[in-house]
C-alpha cells in the first residue's frame, strides 16, 4: 500500500496547528486566570508547585505545540524548496547510481500547491536534457526519474539500432567507453540533449534489438526516457491512463514534481554492516 507522504505531513501540521490555535485562544487564557485567582485568594507566599500545576500544558496541546513549528519548516522546505529523494533503480545508471541521494529542486518549473499539485506561480518549463522527478502516470503515489527527451510539439524516434531522433534530427552521441553489461557487453555514450550533456548507456547484445518507433509529444506533455537505454521502464513503453493512444507514455505537467539537480549522499545497501559514501557527492548533468 503506498503512503500519500505530502497528505500526512500537510494533515499533521493542520491538527499541530489546531491545537497550537486553541491553546492560545482557550486553554492559555483559562490557565492564567486560574493562577490569578489563586494568587489573588493566596493568605501568603504563592506555592510554586501549585503555580506549576495550574500552569501546565495539557500534555496533547505540549505536543501540538512542539511539533508545529518543526513540521511546518518541514512542509515549506519539501513543498516549495528542496525535496529529497533517493534513487531505488538502476535505470539513470551511469548519472546515477542505485542507492544515491538526490535534491530536487521543487520552485524550478513553479510553485505548486502541496496535495493538490496544483501550479499558482509560473517559474519555467523543462528543458530538453533535464533531469525530471515525476509521479508515474499510471499510479501517481509512485515518484519515477528520468531525463526529459521530448518537449510539447516534439516527435520523438526510436530506431532499431538504437539511435534517438528529435524533430528527425539526430541527437549527437560520442562512444566514450566499454563495460560488462547484462547480455554481453554495454557501450557508454557522451550524449548531448538540448544545452545538456550527459553519458548513456546501451546494451549491445542482439538480443536488445527493438522495432523502430515514434512519439509525437502533446501540448502540456513531455517524453521521458532513463540514461541506461535499455534498462528503463519508461515513455518508450508506458500504456495510455486515459486510453487515448496519442498520450501513451506521455508525462502531464501535472506530473510534475522537480528537477533533480544534485547528488549528497550514496548508500547502495542501508544496513550496519555498510557505511554511506560520500564519493558520488555533486550536480546532477
Amino acid at each position: 500500500m503506498s503512503i500519500n507522504f505530502p497528505l500526512l505531513l500537510v494533515l499533521a501540521v493542520a491538527i499541530c496547528g489546531a491545537l497550537a490555535l486553541a491553546d492560545l485562544l482557550f486553554f492559555a487564557p483559562r490557565r492564567r486566570s486560574a493562577i490569578a485567582r489563586y494568587e489573588s485568594g493566596a493568605t501568603g507566599e504563592a506555592d510554586p508547585q501549585v503555580l506549576e500545576k495550574l500552569n501546565k500544558e495539557p500534555l496533547l496541546i505540549e505536543y501540538g505545540k512542539s511539533f508545529f513549528p518543526v513540521l511546518a519548516i518541514v512542509l515549506v522546505l519539501r513543498s516549495f524548496l528542496v525535496e529529497p529523494f533517493q534513487i531505488p533503480s538502476g535505470s539513470m545508471i551511469p548519472t546515477l547510481e542505485v542507492g544515491d541521494f538526490i535534491l530536487v529542486n521543487k520552485f524550478a518549473y513553479g510553485i505548486r500547491l502541496p496535495v493538490a499539485d496544483t501550479k499558482v506561480i509560473e517559474v519555467s518549463d523543462p528543458k530538453r536534457g533535464d533531469v525530471m522527478v515525476f509521479r508515474y502516470p499510471s499510479d501517481p503515489n509512485i515518484n519515477y526519474i528520468k531525463r526529459v527527451v521530448g518537449l510539447p510539439g516534439d516527435v520523438v524516434r526510436y530506431t532499431s539500432d538504437k539511435r534517438l531522433y528529435v524533430n528527425d534530427q539526430l541527437v549527437a552521441q560520442t562512444l566514450v567507453g566499454e563495460e560488462p553489461g547484462s547480455l554481453g557487453s554495454a557501450m557508454l555514450y557522451q550524449e548531448r540533449l538540448g544545452e545538456a550533456e550527459h553519458l548513456i548507456r546501451k546494451e549491445m547484445s542482439r538480443y536488445r534489438v527493438e522495432a523502430e518507433r515514434q512519439w509525437a509529444v502533446p501540448a502540456g506533455h513531455y517524453f521521458m526516457m532513463g540514461d541506461n537505454r535499455d534498462n528503463s521502464n519508461d515513455s518508450r513503453y508506458w500504456q495510455s491512463v486515459s486510453g487515448e493512444p496519442e498520450m501513451a507514455g506521455m508525462v502531464p505537467d501535472r506530473n510534475i514534481v522537480g528537477k533533480a539537480f544534485a547528488v549528497w549522499m550514496s548508500w547502495g545497501e542501508p544496513k550496519l554492516s555498510s557505511l554511506p559514501s560520500f564519493s558520488r557527492v555533486g550536480l546532477i548533468h
